[in-house]
């Protein structure tokens, strides 16, 4: 049986009457001359932990350098015991001179020695003769007096004895200064050999202190000398700073203690507090130096360049990946969300690291942003936020 025409009619009006909502948004949109919603990722306005950061880099070198050289002039290496890399205690022997002429020298001393000895005590057997020739002259002249008075002994023995006693007397005093001859002689000899002692302990060079040798420049067969170049240099204590120049505008933010993180170039990373500050800002490039005193690690070699971030504060603020941040001419932007179209928001930028910006003016927590800000957004444009 055939409808009748009229009844189709209805019935094709309410078949369009249940068309689904979106159909009829998305056909109003297109018949007012809007594209529909763009799908853009999105980023909630959270407040995280700010580290601030001053960034160097410099060249690592040892706190305390000693250089260790020979203190004896013109003696051949013919051992050495140390080489860089090597960790070594105060005193230890790193290398020995030739001591062959100095131990001939000591040789001849201790003859010296033995030769100064003997004539002390010859001289020492003279005193003793000397003196009991004195105290025999001495009684005779004595007797002679006595004997002269009563008219017994003559004028002439009397003067006999008195020029005995003088002689006598005189060759006592001669003997004593044989023997302050000799001992004196005997200091000079030993005086000598503590020099030629001496010169034979500095043929081995000791560690003055403990450390790390960082270079060797002694060679087996050179002549070492006081004025050539230091044969080791030794990293006191195995201490290893970062040196480093900073811009005098970093100087405030700055503080002894700070803790820092130090990348080695070609891998690595060691920590570190920041040990000294510039004294001094070099008037023309505006720049001072300072020091990083870097905790123990492997691969700390003298010279070695490295870059380094150091802490100068911890806060809690509002943060965005940085990849939401516009840059405008008159400063950053944010672009938000907001009842499904985009607002364009001015911000201040505070900190910029690890790939977020704090945001300190213009946004609240919980606002919504576009994750990836771009131009191919304008203020106003519908958009369908996806987190």
């Amino acid at each position: 049986m055939t409808a009748h025409p009229t009844r189709r009619r209805l019935l094709g009006t309410f078949a369009v009457g249940i068309l689904p909502a979106a159909p009829l948004l998305s056909g109003a949109r297109a018949m007012a001359g809007e594209p529909p919603p763009m799908a853009v990722g999105t980023v909630v306005a959270t407040r995280a932990e700010i580290v601030d950061t001053v960034l160097v880099d410099g060249t690592l070198v040892a706190r305390e350098e000693v250089l260790v050289g020979p203190q004896i002039d013109g003696l051949r290496i013919v051992e050495i015991l140390a080489d860089e890399g090597d960790t070594v205690a105060a005193g230890q022997v790193l290398a020995r001179l030739d001591r062959s002429a100095l131990d001939v020298q000591l040789a001849q001393n201790d003859a010296a020695i033995a030769r100064a000895d003997a004539a002390a005590a010859q001289a020492r057997s003279q005193i003793a003769q000397a003196d009991a020739a004195n105290a025999e002259a001495m009684s005779g002249l004595e007797r002679s007096q006595a004997l002269a008075r009563t008219g017994i002994a003559s004028r002439e023995t009397l003067d006999q004895r008195i020029a005995a006693a003088r002689g006598a007397a005189a060759r006592l005093a001669a003997a004593q200064d044989g023997l302050a001859v000799a001992e004196a002689d005997r200091r000079q000899v030993a005086a000598q050999r503590r020099d030629i002692e001496l010169r034979l302990a500095r043929t081995e060079i000791r560690a003055p202190l403990a450390g790390l040798i960082s270079r060797r420049s002694g060679r087996l067969g050179a002549i070492a000398g006081m004025g050539a170049d230091a044969l080791f240099r030794i990293v006191a204590g195995g201490e290893v700073e970062l040196e480093a120049e900073i811009p005098e505008s970093h100087l405030a933010a700055l503080a002894i203690g700070q803790p820092a993180r130090i990348d080695l170039t070609g891998g690595g990373r060691v920590t570190g507090r920041v040990r000294l500050l510039p004294a001094e800002v070099d008037r023309t490039t505006r720049l001072g130096r300072m020091r990083v005193a870097l905790d123990p690690a492997p691969g700390l070699a003298v010279g070695r360049f490295a870059r380094g971030a150091i802490e100068t504060g911890r806060r809690t603020a509002i943060a965005l990946p940085l990849s939401a941040v516009r840059f405008e001419r008159d400063g950053a932007a944010v672009q938000l969300v907001v009842d499904g179209r985009v607002r364009l928001r001015a911000v201040r930028l505070g900190s910029i690291a690890g790939g977020r910006a704090e945001i300190r003016e213009g946004l609240r927590e919980g606002d919504v942003a576009i994750l990836r800000a771009g131009a191919f957004l304008r203020d106003g444009d519908a958009v369908r936020p996806v987190p």
